[in-house]
């Protein structure tokens, strides 16, 4: 009955969310939803089971996030098409869901028009990045990445923590921290430690 349709898996914690897109998606003739799941666990073994054409897959899930889950499933399954949706336009969710493989990367205020195109042309092959999407990845800085040691300080500056508490945590000396807040405050374009958590909280560096 499915083999003429793209076979779709949606994921999403939401149940109200998932039943809205099974009403859109199952009213397409070309479209058939086979299976949903609640989180990343759940979608890496709904996939091995039902192998869809196309996944909706939320950015936020509970326990693995929606770019850990891409990963997760493209880590077995390498052709597997991934659109992540989500309500946060930060230029590094984006960034992090094309490195993780991402065919596409939609906000969830989309139109009906547009979510149906992306499956469609995920679908056939091609790359989803509507213009808004694209034009805020464009504008992320060149090299801003922070490495694995910055990621978590400023995770504890938005935390609320002092640089002797996140030395303490990390068990590294305060004058090592503070080289690594002075590295962070450059890649980011800010002056202090207050525009440091406005800035990766907006760009997606940090998720409270």
């Amino acid at each position: 009955m499915h083999s003429t349709k793209i076979r779709i898996m949606l994921v999403d914690d939401h149940f109200l969310v998932r039943m809205g897109l099974i009403g859109t998606l199952t009213a397409e003739g070309d479209m058939a939803v086979v299976a949903e799941a609640e989180n990343g666990n759940m979608a890496l073994q709904h996939f091995r089971n039902f192998q869809p054409d196309v996944t909706l897959m939320d950015l936020r899930l509970p326990g693995m996030d929606g770019v850990e889950t891409t990963v997760a499933i493209r880590r077995e399954y390498p052709r597997a098409k991934i659109i992540l949706l989500s309500t946060y336009d930060g230029d590094e969710d984006i960034h992090r869901a094309l490195e993780a493989g991402a065919a596409g990367y939609l906000l969830k205020q989309i139109q009906r028009e547009g979510l149906l195109r992306a499956i469609r042309d995920v679908h056939l092959g091609k790359r989803c990045l509507p213009p808004d999407v694209a034009g805020r990845l464009a504008r992320r800085p060149v090299g801003c990445g922070l490495t694995t040691r910055e990621q978590a300080v400023i995770e504890r500056i938005v935390g609320g923590m002092s640089n002797r508490q996140i030395g303490d945590d990390l068990c590294i000396s305060e004058g090592t921290v503070k080289t690594h807040v002075n590295s962070i405050l450059a890649k980011l374009g800010v002056t202090d430690r207050t525009q440091a958590t406005v800035k990766a909280i907006e760009r997606g560096i940090v998720r409270l």
